[in-house]
């Protein structure tokens, strides 16, 4: 009887550790739109205004995010944007970006 409680209390904890793991990583992305300030496909950088953005604790700001070059293809300054953002580790990457 003992055995089955510490094996049930394990898969419980194990589910809440990875449903905390789970909200933290969503918590990370966020979707938002903005203005194009700089875009330096070369080294995949584009900088862009935009509002108050919660989910990843940003306030209105202009910010370099990295993106992959090819989502830069055609994007300049002045371009109003949609896009979705990431936190990995101290830096902002843009993972889908829309004129």
């Amino acid at each position: 009887m003992a055995f089955l409680r510490r094996k049930l209390l394990c898969a419980i904890a194990g589910a809440v550790v990875a449903t905390a793991a789970t909200s933290a990583v969503m918590a990370q992305t966020a979707n938002s739109s903005g203005e194009v300030r700089r875009v330096d496909a070369a080294t995949g950088k584009i900088a862009i205004k935009h509002g108050a953005i919660s989910a990843l604790d940003l306030p209105a700001m202009t910010l370099v995010y990295q993106a992959a070059p090819n989502l830069l293809e055609g994007v300049k300054a002045g371009d109003k944007v949609s896009f979705t953002a990431k936190r990995e580790n101290d830096s902002y990457v843009v993972t889908e970006l829309k004129k």
